[in-house]
């Protein structure tokens, strides 16, 4: 995995400029994603990349479409020392694991990052980083593909005891 380094307070637009929020298809997005900023991510993105990035990861507005953009684009992870709580959570809803590593910026652009949730770190260039926990839940919830893949796939009689218990 190829890491992508961004600054701190890399905001929703940055992820997808507005104008192209008339999208909902993530390869369409991903076409788009970091335009204006970072020109190159969209025609050399990869599946399995990683998005490395400072404090205040899409901050901004809370667009869907920004996880959704990187999603399209192969990203799988995005790592950072912070994320804007809206952010953390629609990237969980859309499949795409957001890590807290308070180390982030000492991960190079283009480096080979390995990531390892069970045991909460990253690696990159022969260090280790730790990684603040991810609730088992929202685990399952990417591993999904996301909040929506993940419903379809809890059964009526758990999900109504759950509801109703």
């Amino acid at each position: 995995m190829r890491s992508w380094k961004f600054g701190d307070n890399i905001d929703t637009d940055a992820i997808i400029p507005g104008r192209y929020l008339v999208h909902y298809d993530p390869k369409v997005l991903a076409s788009h994603a970091f335009e204006g900023i970072r020109d190159d991510f969209s025609k050399r993105a990869e599946e399995g990349d990683v998005i490395v990035a400072g404090r205040n990861f899409g901050c901004g507005s809370s667009r869907e479409h920004a996880p959704l953009a990187l999603a399209g684009a192969g990203i799988r992870v995005v790592i950072a020392r912070s994320f804007a709580r809206i952010f953390y959570r629609n990237a969980i809803n859309v499949g795409l694991l957001p890590l807290v590593c308070h180390d982030s910026d000492k991960i190079a652009d283009g480096e080979v990052v390995r990531v390892n949730v069970g045991e909460g770190f990253v690696e990159a260039g022969g260090q280790r980083y730790s990684v603040e926990p991810v609730p088992g839940f929202m685990q399952e919830i990417v591993a999904a593909g996301g909040l929506v893949e993940y419903a379809r796939k809890i059964p009526e009689v758990k999900l109504c005891t759950a509801l109703h218990p």
